[in-house]
């Protein structure tokens, strides 16, 4: 299998087009700090003890709302202890400007991510059909599932390693560009308000990122098996990412919105992003795990019993 592993990642390596998507995230990284930078020289930022007052007021106004659901209350009750907290010890946020507030942001560099992983996921098999080089590798003896699983695990390598590039990229750039604020951020931990590292933070963002970075992936994976073409494959996959959360904040109203796929993510339940009232954590991850299996048995099941060298 290791050996399967390392010659797909050679084989995706041997492409220009590899090297250009890697430049192309570093790229959009700087530009992101330079226009970061040139949107903070023309702002005024007020202080943060008014923001923070004004967010509190604004959590108090939502908590005495009749008829919010538990679940929600609590989220309120929370965050009311936060900003309190923040006001009375006199620990300002992590302000978006500055090296701690960069570093926290630099999941978002996700949706990037998902769009090259994508490219590689949707063309990682069909595109050995389109070159006509699928009846070399079924020649080997090696039963097609390992090929299709070195092929998947190739696209996760890929996508932990721009994940790694934008990661460690964001730093530098973080370090040359910005100022540490002197900010904490807080977490409510058993009912106490707790300052908790901002490092571990942002890694265990970049880690529930490339979570939704290879349930994306894996549907482009089965897409560009099933039909044997890249290009529908990207189509599809690039599509539903950039409208598949519209298409769900339409449906909000609806049961039906729990189950679609762009309703979860799990960067959304670690920051509270959700609109969908009501939804359970355990619930999501659920859900997103049920695509998941569903993605990767179609894509087996089609390669494995399709005459795929026809």
């Amino acid at each position: 299998m290791l050996n399967l592993i390392r010659n797909e990642w050679m084989k995706l390596w041997h492409k220009k087009a590899t090297w250009v998507m890697v430049a192309l995230l570093i790229a959009m990284i700087i530009g992101l700090v330079a226009i970061t930078k040139w949107i903070d020289r023309n702002t005024e930022t007020p202080a943060w003890e008014q923001t923070v007052s004004e967010e509190l007021t604004i959590v108090k106004q939502q908590l005495a709302t009749p008829g919010i659901d538990e679940e929600t209350k609590k989220s309120l009750e929370e965050q009311q202890m936060l900003l309190q907290y923040r006001l009375d010890e006199g620990i300002a946020p992590l302000a978006s400007n500055s090296l701690e507030g960069f570093i926290m942001d630099s999941y978002g560099m996700s949706s990037i991510i998902t769009l090259l992983t994508v490219i590689v996921a949707a063309g990682i098999v069909a595109s050995e059909f389109s070159q006509g080089t699928i009846k070399m590798l079924l020649a080997r003896p090696v039963q097609r599932w390992k090929i299709l699983t070195s092929k998947f695990l190739t696209v996760v390598a890929f996508a932990l390693f721009l994940t790694v590039v934008a990661y460690v990229v964001s730093l530098v750039m973080g370090l040359i560009f910005y100022e540490a604020s002197g900010g904490g951020l807080l977490e409510v931990v058993n009912g106490q308000v707790t300052e908790v590292s901002y490092w571990l933070k942002s890694i265990w963002l970049n880690v529930l990122a490339l979570g939704d970075v290879i349930i994306i992936a894996s549907f482009a994976f089965a897409i560009g098996t099933v039909f044997r073409s890249s290009s529908l494959a990207i189509g599809i996959a690039i599509f539903l990412m950039f409208t598949g959360s519209q298409f769900a904040f339409f449906l909000k109203n609806y049961e039906i919105v729990k189950y679609i796929l762009f309703s979860h993510t799990f960067t959304q339940m670690e920051t509270g992003g959700s609109f969908i009232e009501g939804m359970s954590t355990p619930f999501s991850v659920a859900v997103l795990v049920a695509y998941f299996i569903f993605f990767l048995a179609i894509s087996y099941w089609t390669f494995t019993k399709r005459d795929v060298t026809a």
